[in-house]
């Protein structure tokens, strides 16, 4: 019995050096980063990490058009909002989301999930919030790194989701 428990302990104790190195690895590929925003009506948080163009076709290659994408690497991102907003046109709530996208070539949906926390191949469409569609704009050049941005305007914030030769901009406002 008292071997069965060494070995239990030796299994754990690997499978957690393994871990902890994977996630050392990927990090150092793509990098952890933050972007806040801050004015007397609202604030933004985003926490997302930025993989690199590398020379691969991003959208529609790399991150497929169509599809639910975690909109950056690693764990999925998150965004933070306060308080209460308007998201290209539509409310929602104050707190803390993960940021999805699904691409395509002319307008993107994003989408705000309640659930957070989960690596960013773990998407539960169940637990999304709020789904918007905005339009693609194409850059005069190319962004090695995946890029988030906010950027004050009058009545708000744009969030600008940079990457390759694609801009998406998503207009938020206090409520």
């Amino acid at each position: 019995m008292k071997k069965l428990f060494i070995l239990l302990g030796i299994i754990i104790l690997v499978l957690g050096v393994a871990f902890w190195g994977f996630k050392t690895w990927t990090k150092s590929h793509s990098p952890q980063t933050t972007t806040t925003f801050k004015t007397d009506d609202l604030e933004i948080k985003v926490s997302y990490s930025q993989p690199q163009k590398k020379g691969r076709e991003i959208f529609g290659g790399l991150v497929p058009y169509g599809k639910v994408w975690r909109t950056g690497a690693n764990e999925a991102t998150t965004i933070t909002f306060e308080p209460d907003v308007v998201v290209a046109g539509k409310p929602l709530a104050s707190g803390t989301y993960t940021l999805w996208t699904i691409p395509d070539p002319n307008q993107w949906t994003i989408i705000f999930n309640k659930e957070t926390g989960q690596w960013g191949t773990n998407y539960d469409e169940k637990q999304d919030v709020l789904r918007v569609s905005v339009p693609t704009a194409t850059l005069p050049s190319t962004t090695e790194n995946f890029t988030i941005t906010i950027n004050s305007q009058s009545t708000g914030a744009d969030i600008h989701l940079i990457w390759d030769r694609t801009d998406i901009v998503v207009p938020i406002k206090p409520q």
